[in-house]
Parts: C-alpha cells; sequence; structure tokens
C-alpha cells in the first residue's frame, strides 16, 4: 500500500489517522485536541485536503502580494502566523515535506489527517455502517482500529471505540511514551 513513498522522519512523535471521507476524522481530532493538551502535549496538526482551498481573502493585502507572485507568503501578528505556499504545478503533497515545517522545539506531538498511503503509524478509524472496507489487513502501518462497533480484529490490533475520546486519548499517550 505505501511502497511508493519514502520513509517518514519526523523530529516528534508521530501518529496518523486514516479513514474514509465522512467518517469523523476531523470530528475525532477536535475531541482529541482537549484532552491531549489537558495533557500538557503541544500538538500539531498536519491535514490533507481532497480539494483546492485557499484560506485567504481578495482584497486583503496578503492574498494580492501572494497572487501577485510572493511565495511563500508569510504573514504574521502578536496572535498568530501563516505560511502560505503557492504550487507553480499541481501535485499531491508530499507528507515528508510537509512535516519539515513543524518546529520540534515547540511540538510534542503531530497529529496526521489522512496521507492514509503513507508508511507512518496511524490508527483506522472505521464505521461499518458507510459499507467501507478496512484498510489495516492492507496497511502494516495501522497500529489500533477505532470503530463505532464491536467488531473482530486480530489479537496484536488493539480495538478502540471511536465514541470514546478519552480511550483514544489514552491510547495516544501511552503510545508518544514508547517513543
Amino acid at each position: 500500500m505505501s511502497d511508493s513513498f519514502p520513509e517518514i522522519q519526523s523530529a516528534v512523535p508521530m501518529l496518523g489517522f486514516a479513514a474514509y471521507s465522512g467518517t469523523g476524522k476531523t470530528t475525532l481530532l477536535v475531541q482529541l485536541l482537549p484532552l491531549l493538551k489537558a495533557q500538557g502535549l503541544r500538538v500539531a496538526i498536519i491535514k490533507h485536503a481532497h480539494h483546492n482551498f485557499d484560506v485567504d481573502k481578495p482584497g486583503k493585502d496578503s492574498y494580492e502580494l501572494r497572487k501577485a507572485g510572493a511565495t511563500p507568503m508569510i504573514i504574521s501578528s502578536s496572535k498568530r502566523t501563516v505560511l502560505m505556499l503557492d504550487k507553480e504545478t499541481e501535485s499531491e503533497p508530499q507528507l515528508d515535506e510537509l512535516i519539515q515545517y513543524i518546529d520540534p522545539e515547540q511540538v510534542d506531538l503531530l497529529l496526521i489527517e489522512g496521507f492514509k498511503q503513507w508508511p507512518f503509524a496511524k490508527i483506522e478509524l472505521h464505521r461499518p455502517s458507510t459499507g467501507k472496507d478496512l484498510m489495516f489487513p492492507e496497511d502494516k502501518h495501522i497500529i489500533a482500529l477505532a470503530c463505532d462497533e464491536q467488531i473482530t480484529t486480530p489479537d496484536n490490533l488493539p480495538l478502540l471505540d471511536l465514541n470514546q475520546p478519552r480511550q483514544i486519548a489514552d491510547f495516544i499517550l501511552d503510545y508518544i511514551k514508547q517513543k
């Protein structure tokens, strides 16, 4: 499944969430972040988007400068810094390159949403009601399965309750202690 992607190197513990669209990856992450933050963790997220998007607005200085050719375009204030890179040719994002933008001095944990074909440790999210196949039989990098129903998994694959974010947060905390 991940033969064509390079080995991932990260200076901080990294864990992904792999699932088909509509399974609830973002919903779960929104629930997990406060739980992990309450444990003192500084968490960064890299999210894969399958469509064109723009976080900037026409008429804003940063938008006009970026559209005029500035790349990267960095806009910063006392509360927030944003780095925008426009790619000259349309191509899928490369996770190993995106990780380089994460400052390991400011992050304790890197969570990845999507990038399911890449070779790194992941929790698979699965809802049998969607009718989608499980990924774990084909992806050896899946280290746990979070599901909203009881299903049979191999003995070495923990089954987590997708509707219990605290249980998943505890699994993540145990995982990063081993890193």
